[in-house]
C-alpha cells in the first residue's frame, strides 16, 4: 500500500487539515501518517479557539521514524503555524526526501486577499522557502500574491496574467505550480491551472461555480490531489479528480437543510470519489 505523510495541524471541529486528509486520503486507498503541528478545539473562523502547539513534537516523531525504516510516497504540507516549524518541516523534507517520492506543499495561510489570523508577511516569504523544495505547490490567488510580493488581483485577470504568476511561483523553486480559484471571463465556472517548469506546458480546468463559500475546500481539493497522485494518476489527472470531487462535496452541502456553515459535508460525498477511481 502507497503511504503518505501530512504534516499540519487538527482542528477538532470544523472539517479542514487533518480532520479532512486523513478520512480522504484513507477511503482513496492510501495509508495515511499524519505529524499533528498543533490541536485546536475549532478551526480559526470561529470567534474564539483553544491552541496547543505541537512543535516540540515534530523532530522527535521524525527522528523515530528514521528509526523505524519508513518512508514516504509522498510528504504533503499544509497549514503551518510559526516561522519556526516551516524550518523544521523543511528540515523533515530533507530528512526523508527520497529519488522517488513527491513533496507537495499547500501553503495554507490566506484567501480573498488577506492573510489568516496570526501570519504576516515575513510568514508568507518563508513559506517560500518551503515551496522551493516542493515538487508541487498549490497556492491560491492570495498565497502566491504574498509570496511573490505582488498585489493581489481577485478577479478581471487574463490567462495571461495567471500564466505569469505560475511561472514566478517556479521560480521559487518548485517543479510545477498549481493555482486553484481561478476564473476566467465566464462567472459561472472555477478551477484550476498548472504549469510545469520541465516542459513548459500549462493545463486548466474548470468546473460549474457553486454560489457558496465553506472553511476547508483547499484542504478538500489538495488531499484528494495528494490521494489521487500517489495511486499513481498524472497530475493533469489528479487536479481534474480533486476539482470535480470539492464540487460535489460544496454541492451536497448547499442541499442539506442541516449542514454546518464552518465546512462541507465531505463525507456525504466520499462514494463518489470512491466510484471516480
Amino acid at each position: 500500500m502507497k503511504r503518505i505523510v501530512t504534516i499540519q495541524d487538527i482542528s477538532c471541529v470544523g472539517k479542514c487539515s487533518l480532520t479532512v486528509a486523513l478520512p480522504i486520503i484513507s477511503a482513496m486507498g492510501v495509508e495515511a501518517a499524519i505529524i499533528p503541528t498543533a490541536v485546536l478545539s475549532n478551526h480559526t473562523a470561529f470567534p474564539s479557539f483553544t491552541f496547543h502547539d505541537l512543535t516540540d513534537q515534530i523532530r522527535p516523531i521524525g527522528e523515530q521514524w528514521k528509526k523505524h525504516g519508513f518512508d514516504f510516497q509522498v510528504i504533503y504540507t499544509g497549514y503551518l503555524g510559526s516561522l519556526e516549524q516551516i524550518d523544521i518541516v523543511s528540515a523533515f523534507v530533507d530528512q526523508f526526501r527520497t529519488a522517488d517520492n513527491l513533496v507537495f506543499v499547500d501553503p495554507a495561510m490566506g484567501d480573498f486577499g488577506k492573510l489568516y489570523a496570526g501570519f504576516d508577511e515575513a510568514f508568507a516569504k518563508k513559506m517560500g522557502t518551503l515551496c522551493a523544495k516542493a515538487d508541487i505547490i498549490v497556492p491560491n490567488l492570495t498565497e502566491a500574491a504574498f509570496m511573490l510580493d505582488l498585489p493581489y488581483v481577485g478577479g478581471g485577470y487574463t490567462v495571461q496574467y495567471v500564466q505569469d504568476i505560475l511561472k514566478r511561483l517556479t521560480d521559487l523553486g518548485a517543479r510545477r505550480a498549481v493555482l486553484t480559484g481561478v476564473s476566467f471571463g465566464e462567472e459561472k465556472r472555477i478551477g484550476v491551472m498548472s504549469y510545469d517548469r520541465d516542459s513548459g506546458a500549462f493545463f486548466s480546468y474548470e468546473t460549474k461555480r457553486v454560489d457558496a463559500f465553506y472553511h476547508g475546500t483547499g484542504d478538500v481539493f489538495a488531499s484528494t490531489c495528494v490521494g489521487a497522485m500517489a495511486r499513481g494518476e498524472s497530475l493533469e489527472q489528479a487536479l481534474t479528480l480533486a476539482a470535480d470531487y470539492t464540487a460535489e462535496c460544496i454541492r451536497k452541502t448547499v442541499d442539506d437543510p442541516e449542514s454546518n456553515w464552518y465546512g462541507v459535508n465531505f463525507e456525504q460525498a466520499i462514494p463518489y470519489l470512491i466510484d471516480r477511481l
